[in-house]
């Protein structure tokens, strides 16, 4: 069974790209600061099935020093990193020019500096291994923009530079990275929005609706699929043509 590793999976989008590659055959590992009752309940899931596994391991991906650490008792106890989903991440939103300098920080620490440093040492193990997916989970803001998310808009720009030169760099060692941009889809992060705002995004969507977790998670489970051996350094759009 291949190991996939699945950062800030143990809620909302995580959670449910965690679940949908577990549930096609691989071995994954959600990793977040902490476990929740819907991890250990897909867990569970998982367990009863007959296809992959979910196992959860905890770090604190904004602690960087730790990622090594973290990957070496990874490849240790699961063996070699077949792949790896850089999705944890903070949206912390307010206008740039009122937002606390440490607030920045943190959020381009672990939206930016965190995924960077952890590809870097399971891109070891992929290599050790002969090949390996990475996708980055972008947003549609790093193209489009978005009032009182600057820092934010700012950090999954960066993750969809980081996914094209990376792209670059893998390819000829069998390593595909990918990124994935989502639309305004139902988690946590975007539990902010009031019902207007909700309204206005659907309706300037062309199907009339928003995205949903198994919309995003099915799309990052096809670029882990033999079918997308040969699609790598692209950003693909989840967001039901709001941005059409």
């Amino acid at each position: 069974m291949r190991n996939v590793v699945v950062t800030g999976g143990s809620r909302g989008l995580g959670l449910g790209i965690a679940r949908t590659l577990a549930d096609s055959g691989f071995q994954v590992v959600a990793v977040a600061r902490n476990s929740s009752d819907g991890l250990a309940a897909a867990i569970a899931d998982v367990a009863a099935g007959t296809q992959g596994a979910l196992h959860f391991r905890p770090c604190d991906l904004a602690d960087t020093a730790s990622l090594p650490g973290l990957v070496k008792t990874l490849r240790a106890e699961f063996g070699p990193i077949y792949g790896l989903v850089n999705n944890a991440g903070i949206g912390t939103p307010g206008a740039l020019a009122t937002m606390k300098d440490r607030d920045i920080e943190a959020l381009l620490r672990l939206n930016v500096l965190a995924p960077i440093t952890l590809t870097k040492y399971v891109t070891r193990s992929m290599l050790a291994a002969g090949g390996g997916r990475i996708v980055n989970i972008a947003s549609v803001v790093a193209a489009t923009g978005y009032g009182g998310l600057a820092a934010y808009s700012a950090s999954k720009a960066a993750l969809v530079g980081f996914t094209r030169s990376l792209a670059r760099e893998l390819g000829p060692m069998g390593i595909t990275v990918n990124a994935v941009a989502p639309g305004f889809v139902d988690t946590d992060m975007t539990h902010s929005l009031g019902p207007a705002d909700r309204a206005r995004i659907e309706r300037r969507s062309a199907l009339h609706r928003l995205p949903d977790v198994a919309d995003v998670a099915d799309m990052v489970a096809y670029l882990f699929s033999e079918k997308a051996r040969n699609i790598t350094g692209v950003t693909m759009t989840v967001d039901a043509g709001n941005t059409a």
